[in-house]
């Protein structure tokens, strides 16, 4: 059996490992399209403190590990598919048969469609190499600008702060983590940011990036001057917001969200939606091409729709259940549940499931603001599906539990109403199990 896969993230190792120990002949084939080994991306913001080396965030250490597997690493990309002839083509001119294949293709930053977001100084944090240019750029007492305030954005947040930059962030939402957190927890945790002497802009947005005198004038200076184009001057670029504020910055980086990447697929008889529609065996519309990670759309474990969930758990999860599918292991997807915990200059905050609720369902909150603590439950009928944190550790798993088992509360729903702080009584009361 010829198996390939696309991709050499998280999914696409678990992959075409669990397929080495499921089929010990098969030939397997990893595609990467950077110049780096396999490395995992959640693992930049400790290079970008200092705690890992590069070769830190690489996903397996030992130089000869894929190699002793029997897994050959090409670095290369995926420009055409031929559906029919199971062949792809890669931009190196060459040609893969494939009997079975695994799109694993991740995810990519969207690009602000803004003026100047292509000048020197502006990055994304999403690659090796941005990390390079970022660690180059971020020196103590630089001025940098983050454009947005998600996931991702908090934990580069994270990351900067550590490095001791002048940090200004921007978001387009009205609260920090919009997509993770409710207006109550988003405006707590950008009032804690606040206080740790980071500027934050919310409901903003963007207009523009240029260089402080001009068009070209960063390049013109740093070209007479025979400097590095991207430390030509201090402060070289200016950021225009739509609130009336001009920011001065060293370096600006782009956190405004990912998209899949599937463009290669289009045109092809592969279906897509959102990401690439998979079954609960995480296999395509088309039968010996499965698709995992963050370009897949697959089941949602609360609302049981599709949905694409970027997050590494989900994306090793779908690696191990494909490769399985892959080598002839029938095994079912339970569905991928929306699950984040955040750490922000200290502030643990999570959310779990339906934490924004459901129609004709009911919640239950409590707030201390001055201690920076919070909780939001959210029920329908008796079984809780979604939950948000802020402030509070201790009962992490016990929410996850409560909510990934469908657990019935029965009488407990009306006490946590009554006194949510009461939820690991109501934990063990129903034997539920993490």
């Amino acid at each position: 059996m010829q198996y390939a896969i696309i991709g050499a993230g998280p999914a696409g190792v678990i992959a075409a490992e669990t397929l080495r120990k499921t089929d010990p002949q098969g030939s397997i084939v990893l595609i990467g399209g950077e110049p780096e080994p396999p490395y995992s991306r959640m693992a930049i913001p400790y290079l970008l403190i200092e705690r890992i080396p590069e070769t830190g965030t690489y996903l397996r250490h030992s130089p000869d590990h894929f190699q002793k597997q029997g897994i050959e690493i090409r670095q290369d990309r995926v420009t055409a598919m031929d559906t029919p002839n199971r062949r792809l083509t890669l931009s190196s001119g060459d040609g893969l048969q494939y009997d079975r294949l695994l799109i694993a293709t991740g995810s990519r930053p969207i690009k602000l469609p803004v003026p100047g977001i292509d000048l020197p100084g502006v990055h994304n944090c999403w690659t090796l190499e941005d990390a390079r240019h970022i660690l180059r750029l971020a020196q103590p007492g630089a001025k940098v600008v983050l454009i947005g305030a998600g996931f991702i954005g908090c934990i580069i947040l994270e990351a900067l702060a550590e490095r001791g930059v002048d940090l200004s962030v921007v978001e387009m939402g009205d609260r920090m983590v919009p997509r993770m957190m409710n207006q109550t927890a988003g405006n707590l945790i950008k009032r804690w940011c606040e206080a740790k002497g980071i500027q934050v802009h919310t409901a903003t947005r963007v207009k523009g990036i240029e260089s402080r005198s001009g068009p070209g004038f960063l390049k013109r200076v740093t070209g007479v001057l025979g400097l590095d184009a991207e430390s030509g001057s201090a402060n070289a670029l200016g950021v225009e917001l739509d609130n009336g504020h001009r920011l001065q910055a060293d370096l600006v980086i782009s956190a405004t969200g990912v998209q899949p990447n599937s463009e290669f697929l289009k045109g092809s008889s592969v279906e897509l939606e959102q990401g690439i529609l998979v079954d609960n065996r995480l296999r395509t519309n088309i039968p010996e091409i499965f698709a995992a990670g963050d370009v897949a759309q697959g089941r949602d474990f609360s609302t049981g729709g599709h949905q694409v969930h970027a997050i590494q758990p989900t994306a090793s999860d779908h690696g191990r259940v494909a490769a399985l599918n892959m080598a002839g292991t029938d095994t079912l997807f339970q569905g991928s549940f929306n699950m984040n915990v955040l750490d922000t200059l200290g502030l643990i905050s999570s959310s779990f499931g339906l934490w924004m609720g459901v129609e004709g369902g009911d919640s239950v909150e409590i707030c201390s603001p001055e201690k920076y603590r919070y909780l939001n439950l959210e029920f329908q009928e008796d079984v809780m599906v979604g939950a948000t944190s802020l402030g509070l550790t201790q009962h992490v798993g016990v929410l996850r539990g409560l909510i990934q088992g469908r657990v019935k509360l029965g009488q407990w729903k009306d006490r946590l109403k009554r006194d949510p702080s009461r939820l690991m009584e109501a934990y063990l009361a129903q034997n539920a199990v993490l």
